[in-house]
């Protein structure tokens, strides 16, 4: 609930802010277009001679920077592009579908196209020029990265792009084919934790392979030791120690 933005929360004081946010934004709109007509489409008979059809892009662009007065190159060029900032503020609040960067200029561009096309037309004293519906296009760009992108997404959810649709469509209709085929649908694993064992029954464990290995393997036969022959020495020594206490002199024999 506190993750979404506070005008999209379902609670009465977030749907009063709501609608009033877009109230203003409607008259802000209502009022723009009522400029932009008497800007735009009202007559001006003392300019009939000074205006002319421009088709070429950049050709009014540069005429307007080689004016000797730099006030009105700046009031040429800056006026067309803030005739067009209202658009990519109040277009992502009251229509969540022309949401998106594409979708803002695309719109700007047929407004003032169709504004450009009455002027050369109907209108006396006013020229179609595309280099205007260059820099209202210009102006709509501007306002949307600076304020109508964030406006947008506070007063409705995220958009869902066509590729997004297309994949889960797509996953829509496998569920529905595995339901009709009866086979269940298939649950992402669940990994279980290993059991803890004791550090005794960790020692047993080690140990087991170890006594295994060893019943296994036959161990090799010790060689038999030899028979020292210090014994017989001792008693062929004792038995000529006895023979000269006795008298009976003999030499030990050697073992």
């Amino acid at each position: 609930m506190d993750s979404e933005p506070r005008l999209q929360r379902r609670t009465w004081g977030s749907a009063v802010l709501r609608t009033l946010v877009l109230l203003i934004a409607f008259a802000c709109m209502v009022g723009f277009a009522v400029a932009l007509a008497k800007v735009t489409l009202e007559p001006s008979a003392a300019s009939v001679d000074l205006t002319h059809t421009n088709l070429t892009p950049g050709d009014s662009i540069r005429t307007y920077v080689d004016q000797p007065a730099f006030r009105d190159t700046v009031k040429q060029i800056g006026g067309n592009v803030l005739l067009g900032v209202p658009f990519g503020v109040l277009l992502p609040m009251l229509i969540p579908k022309a949401r998106g960067l594409l979708r803002v200029v695309l719109v700007t561009a047929v407004v003032m196209l169709l504004v450009e096309t009455a002027q050369g037309l109907l209108i006396t004293g006013r020229a179609f020029d595309i280099d205007d519906v260059i820099l209202n296009t210009t102006g709509a760009l501007l306002g949307y990265l600076l304020l109508g992108r964030r406006l947008g997404r506070a007063l409705h959810p995220r958009r869902t792009h066509w590729w997004q649709r297309t994949a889960r469509a797509e996953r829509s209709a496998a569920r529905a084919e595995r339901a009709e085929q009866g086979s269940p649908v298939k649950k992402s694993p669940v990994k279980k934790a290993p059991a803890k064992r004791s550090p005794a029954k960790k020692s047993l464990a080690k140990k087991s392979p170890a006594k295994k290995s060893q019943a296994r393997k036959p161990q090799p036969k010790k060689p038999a030791a030899r028979k020292s022959p210090a014994p017989k020495a001792a008693a062929a020594v004792s038995r000529w120690w006895s023979g000269v206490r006795t008298g009976r002199r003999s030499v030990p024999r050697r073992p």
